[in-house]
């Protein structure tokens, strides 16, 4: 199972990062962002929820190092974490915030079960 479900997960990261760093302005508009005089929240999503996860993702698939699987278990509990403060606080648009929270928990669950202890 290892072999299988956490390269996909990797992908799945590359996936969504590649998004995010190439279709800025997309990913803004799906994320209720809105531009305020600059480009500079376009930059950080090429950055953050881009190149970072682009980044982790290639490492744990040309690395294969359980460590690596592990840490990006950790960054999805920390955006989950994150995206339910927000939905207890905030109250964004629900379902999508449960969307977006099962796809970050989801991850961090099963790779946490896979690599732990890291």
């Amino acid at each position: 199972m290892t072999d299988i479900v956490a390269p996909l997960i990797a992908l799945l990261t590359i996936f969504f990062g590649a998004i995010g760093m190439f279709a800025p302005r997309w990913t803004a508009e799906t994320l209720d962002f809105a531009p305020q005089g600059s480009t500079m929240g376009f930059s950080e999503l090429r950055a953050g929820a881009g190149g970072l996860f682009v980044a982790l993702g290639l490492y744990c698939l040309l690395t294969g190092a359980p460590a690596a699987y592990g840490a990006l278990g950790i960054a999805y509990l920390g955006a989950g974490a994150g995206r339910f403060l927000s939905i207890l606080v905030d109250r964004p648009p629900m379902p999508k915030a449960a969307v977006f929270l099962a796809f970050e928990w989801g991850p961090a669950a099963i790779l946490l079960w896979l690599f732990w202890p890291l």
